[in-house]
């Protein structure tokens, strides 16, 4: 998925620091470094993710590349049959395990491309083989709300990265930026408040109760790695 158009990146500096970071811990590695960027709905994961990949880009070009957990996103006729469109973002409205084999995939078959899924919100549904994961790249940025969750495929996502981060916002700020980009995907601006709050903000509660996980917490807003 491309950056939200809605979040402010970090600094400029404080994205250099996180890809020394990176580098430095993908240079304990043997092979591909997956580094995962957990956070609930608008705390700007996404663009932290774009932002660090342009930078180790800029350092090494095609050396880093970007992987969205959101591609996995059921259909939307799926989700219908299912009876689950109305919370379209929940845990169990993604493909799991399809998700959990990329990753594998990705870990292993560095001699050809691999090819995954996108999400464009302008047709609210993923597109099959959009993002390109070619053999050079050595650092892979995955991105996604439940790349913590310890439960179900989920639990086996955490042992297929090599380092996760989760991406810290208030609520107050994630709220906002839900709002505006609700709306500017169509919704009035009372059912974008109300999603914000009875589905993002459901999905929040979980994916907030999984940062004890992570390998460090970084601010959506400034960069900065946070204390514990």
């Amino acid at each position: 998925m491309a950056p939200d158009a809605t979040v402010a990146g970090p600094p400029a500096e404080a994205v250099a620091a996180l890809a020394d970071r990176v580098e430095r811990a993908a240079a304990r590695v043997d092979g591909r470094f997956l580094l995962g960027i957990a956070g609930s709905p608008g705390s700007g994961k996404t663009t932290l993710a774009a932002a660090l990949v342009a930078e180790l880009d800029a350092r090494r070009p095609g050396a880093a590349a970007a992987l969205p957990m959101d591609g996995f996103h059921l259909a939307n006729a799926t989700l219908d049959r299912l009876g689950r469109r109305d919370r379209k973002g929940a845990l169990d409205t993604f493909d799991g395990w399809g998700f959990l084999a990329l990753l594998r995939r990705v870990r292993t078959e560095e001699q050809h491309t691999v090819y995954a899924p996108s999400f464009r919100r302008v047709v609210d549904e993923g597109v099959a083989g959009e993002i390109a994961i070619e053999p050079a790249a050595r650092v892979i940025v995955v991105e996604g709300n439940y790349l913590l969750v310890d439960d179900g495929p989920w639990a086996l996502v955490r042992d297929a990265l090599d380092e996760a981060w989760f991406c810290a916002t208030s609520p107050q700020d994630r709220e906002m930026r839900l709002i505006h980009r609700h709306t500017l995907g169509g919704r009035s601006v009372e059912a974008a408040t109300a999603w914000a709050r009875e589905v993002d903000g459901t999905n929040a509660l979980l994916i907030d109760a999984t940062r004890d996980r992570a390998d460090a917490v970084v601010s959506g807003t400034t960069g900065a790695v946070l204390p514990d």
